[in-house]
């Protein structure tokens, strides 16, 4: 997975987050597991919780924080 592709779930996921309450709901009381049902990846914890962080943010003030971004550069060995 490369940096374009974790945006892409990223905004996926809020999307979907927004407009499905019942998949909200399972995100929020199970990123991982939900995260993991949407997409079809079973990510190691070191790429997964950047990306659950980001999808978090996403929802909450609708861009992406600089502090996720960073992570997610970090990941793929680039920045933002």
């Amino acid at each position: 997975m490369d940096l374009n592709e974790a945006k892409g779930i990223i905004e996926k996921a809020a999307t979907t987050a927004k407009n499905d309450p019942d998949f909200a709901a399972r995100f929020a009381k199970e990123p991982v597991k939900t995260l993991e049902e949407l997409t079809g990846f079973d990510l190691p914890d070191d790429q997964i919780n950047p990306i659950i962080e980001g999808i978090k943010s996403k929802i909450a003030g609708g861009n992406l924080a600089e502090g996720v971004m960073g992570k997610l550069g970090g990941l793929f060995g680039g920045s933002k």
